[in-house]
């Protein structure tokens, strides 16, 4: 039964359409059919994934890399990290019933977000998490170009510990269980910010490298210890955790990119990677 507070807020109306990626729906269709050279969402089942978030310009086209390799089921978790300091402490639910986008309304999975809030404690509806985070919105275009119904089920994690992180992942697992086949795991995570292409490419690979390992704990410390600055570590490292347990056996790197592929400033820039879990 959902509890009525997934209701409370109604629809998270968008916050950063015409700045992240077009707000005209014509124009972000056509942005988004730039971004892949495939038909987006149509590629093989895959348990997980990590993908972008930056305005569409400089990452959509990882974002599409990874979009246009995996199926895109009716059930979507989205883990993303906190960049608004709102409802730190959380993983943050959406207490309403939707997300907009300038195509249409995405359905929350109430069903799921009770599962989760029942499994682990520190999943609790906070709105103010979600009102101006960009991290969850810049994904949900990609799964409405799909062309299916796909309920989403949006978490914004506001803490950096590896046993919150761990035990959400397996809180994740339990709950997607039972409908796995019909549910992809996406973190939303830019990598290395604010440094030299050529440190942001060595750091990168080293968080890389653990994903490809499926070492989530390992993520977290290489990210510390090496000051790499990839803002949805935490995300990343709960989706492992939660693809191992459903039986995640590889992760593939589909794409890297950085902002200076774009400006051609390679002085200070952002890293972009799309990785596939299967």
């Amino acid at each position: 039964m959902t509890r009525p507070e997934h209701r409370v807020v109604g629809v998270r109306r968008a916050a950063v359409a015409g700045l992240f990626y077009p707000a005209d729906p014509h124009r972000l269709r056509a942005a988004l059919a730039e971004c892949a050279n495939a038909p987006v969402g149509a590629g093989e089942p895959a348990i997980g994934a990590v993908v972008p978030h930056a305005g569409y310009i400089y990452s959509g086209r990882v974002a599409g890399a990874v979009f246009e390799r995996v199926w895109i089921p009716s059930r979507v978790v989205i883990l993303a990290p906190n960049h608004t300091g709102a409802g730190l402490g959380l993983a943050a639910l959406w207490p309403g019933a939707a997300f907009e986008t300038p195509l249409g309304s995405v359905p929350v999975d109430s069903e799921l977000a009770d599962g989760l809030a029942s499994a682990f404690p520190l999943a609790r509806p906070e709105p103010s998490a979600h009102a101006a985070e960009h991290a969850v919105e810049v994904i949900l275009p990609f799964l409405q170009a799909c062309g299916r119904t796909v309920r989403i089920l949006p978490l914004v994690l506001g803490w950096s510990d590896w046993e919150p992180t761990q035990a959400l992942g397996l809180a994740l697992a339990e709950v997607t269980r039972p409908v796995a086949s019909d549910c992809l795991l996406i973190a939303s995570s830019d990598m290395n910010h604010y440094e030299p292409a050529d440190v942001a490419r060595r750091k990168d690979r080293l968080a890389l490298d653990a994903i490809e390992r499926l070492d989530a704990e390992g993520l977290l410390r290489v990210t510390e210890s090496e000051e790499i600055s990839v803002c949805g570590r935490v995300p990343a490292a709960a989706m492992l955790v939660a693809a191992r347990a459903l039986g995640a056996r590889s992760a593939s790197v589909v794409a890297y990119a950085n902002s200076g592929d774009v400006t051609g400033d390679v002085s200070s820039v952002v890293g972009y990677a799309g990785v596939v879990v299967r």
